[in-house]
């Protein structure tokens, strides 16, 4: 009798042991929670670039680099531009063409395109963003809708947390 709760006890505590080394494996595995990408770098004397990178994906699959920077120089002049870019080959702005915005309450925003002139490369596209941001939402995605060459439709999700991040670039002094 007593080797049987001995035995059923030694069971318990290495189902319990397996179990415990389980979910502690599950940890190791889960997704490491997202950290704002905020850089600040000197230029010039007098000059400071603030920027936020991230990488999203459209709704192909494809991957875009969105950067929204903001320029402060000494004698108080500020640019707040977004720079998207493309996989080179896959992607080829048409200049001179806006950004369009999208709200999820249905208000379209229209960015002015920087490289209406001259582009550094086709697939780049950068946009005065300093009158747009402080009417985006911070609680609520926005969708970009850049314009293509090929007229392809490109459709990139930005999510609130982005969103947040650009209020926290804009704020930056």
């Amino acid at each position: 009798m007593w080797c049987r709760i001995r035995q059923s006890l030694s069971r318990l505590v290495l189902v319990g042991s397996l179990i415990m080394l389980f979910l502690l494996g599950l940890e190791s595995w889960s997704i490491p929670p997202a950290t704002a990408s905020i850089r600040q770098t000197e230029e010039a004397p007098g000059q400071t670039l603030v920027q936020s990178r991230h990488t999203l994906r459209d709704k192909t699959g494809n991957a875009w680099q969105v950067v929204l920077f903001k320029r402060l120089k000494a004698n108080d002049a500020i640019s707040i531009n977004l720079r998207l870019v493309g996989f080179p080959g896959a992607a080829k702005f048409a200049h001179p063409q806006p950004l369009t915005m999208i709200t999820e309450t249905g208000t379209i925003l229209s960015c002015k395109d920087m490289f209406a002139e001259k582009s550094p490369a086709a697939n780049v596209g950068q946009y005065d963003f300093t009158n747009a941001l402080n009417k985006l939402p911070t609680a609520a995605s926005v969708h970009l809708f850049p314009l293509m060459s090929d007229a392809q439709p490109i459709k990139l999700k930005i999510p609130p947390e982005v969103i947040l991040e650009w209020q926290i670039v804009a704020a930056s002094k």
